[in-house]
């Protein structure tokens, strides 16, 4: 693998913040086996102040594997796809089109994941989509939108429409390609992908017995949002963030470099 220069002491603080902890997301969702090899994509957007006010997010080098990512080697990109950051590697067209087009048409994301994870692709192939047979499955029924395979996302024809299917919703079923989560920050995003994706291997593991299934009654769907809200109003990820980054510095350091 080429060697990355550190960033550390060239970007701003608030960058540096950011490139370390999708460093430590992308590491995260490699070790709870989420990754498809080089394929699929994590982003960041960056704060303004480390922009100038220009609208710029930080994605992975296409080439290097997930639990190889560090902070230095993020690349950083605009909207219009150019990238900002020195590196030997580019960028995944599919993934910057998507990620652009939701940093673009949801300002108050900071932070998208996607994955192709086989619970995933699998759940996102069905009919019926997710079903609601499980506690994980009521909470991102909450807030979970879909849209209808169009191919690899390499055309830019295809963003109004993902634009308007993902609406405002934090969870985005791809049919028959898989999953997304966009969230405020990245602990947030991380913790809902781990969600998802958990829902889409208990209704796979579910459908495997053969018998029939027990959906969660409407009226408990309908009270979801108030117990979440009882729960306290610290977000589940940035409640777990602390302990995820100790247990990625003990199995897997180095991705603040």
């Amino acid at each position: 693998m080429t060697a990355i220069p550190t960033l550390k002491h060239v970007v701003s603080e608030a960058e540096w913040q950011v490139r370390v902890d999708l460093a430590a997301c992308y590491r995260l969702v490699a070790m709870y086996g989420m990754t498809d090899l080089i394929a699929t994509h994590i982003s960041a957007k960056l704060p303004a102040e480390a922009t100038g006010g220009e609208e710029q997010f930080l994605i992975n080098p296409y080439g290097m594997l997930f639990d190889e990512i560090t902070a230095s080697s993020l690349l950083r990109v605009d909207l219009h796809g150019n990238v900002l950051s020195e590196s030997p590697y580019g960028f995944n067209q599919a993934g910057f089109v998507i990620h652009s087009t939701i940093h673009e048409a949801r300002p108050e994301v900071h932070c998208v994941v996607h994955t192709h994870t086989r619970a995933g692709v699998a759940v996102s192939a069905q009919r019926h989509g997710l079903l609601p047979i499980s506690q994980q499955a009521t909470l991102v029924l909450q807030s979970l939108a879909y849209h209808d395979y169009e191919g690899l996302a390499v055309h830019d024809d295809e963003r109004q429409r993902l634009k308007d299917d993902l609406g405002n919703a934090n969870y985005f079923m791809l049919r028959n390609h898989g999953l997304l989560t966009a969230a405020r920050t990245i602990p947030d995003a991380f913790w809902a992908m781990y969600l998802f994706e958990t829902t889409c291997q208990i209704q796979i593991a579910a459908q495997s017995g053969g018998g029939p299934l027990i959906q969660v009654e409407q009226r408990v769907l309908d009270g979801v949002p108030d117990a979440a809200r009882k729960m306290g109003s610290t977000p589940a990820g940035q409640r777990a963030w602390p302990a995820l980054l100790r247990k990625l510095d003990r199995l897997n350091p180095g991705y603040d470099a």
